[in-house]
């Protein structure tokens, strides 16, 4: 089981990489009309992480035997879980168009 000071940093890593496209965004022209990749990117990382957090919050009220409910908690880590296969899903699908295009002959 992950301790606490693993997952915050977990989290503080998912969070820097959210802001990471920003930069290229900039450096390259990045189109000013409608959201962005990058921004999208970011609204579905900070989703993650939010359902992370709130599966740790309601995991460590459970184990302090403070107001919790196990189907609160089992609840909240299926989400979680449920948020993250999603995300890997979507990072495979992008990584394989990337493969792609590098493919394509010039």
């Amino acid at each position: 089981m992950a301790t606490p000071l693993t997952a915050a940093g977990a989290y503080a890593q998912v969070a820097r990489l959210g802001n990471a496209p920003a930069g290229l965004n900039k450096a390259f022209g990045g189109a000013a009309e409608g959201p962005s990749f990058s921004a999208a990117m970011r609204e579905a990382l900070a989703s993650v992480r939010q359902a992370g957090v709130k599966s740790d919050t309601q995991t460590q009220a459970m184990v302090a035997g403070t107001k919790s409910n196990i189907v609160d908690v089992v609840t909240a880590v299926a989400e979680t879980e449920t948020a993250i296969n999603t995300l890997v899903s979507v990072r495979d699908k992008v990584v394989a168009a990337y493969e792609q295009i590098m493919q394509m002959p010039i």
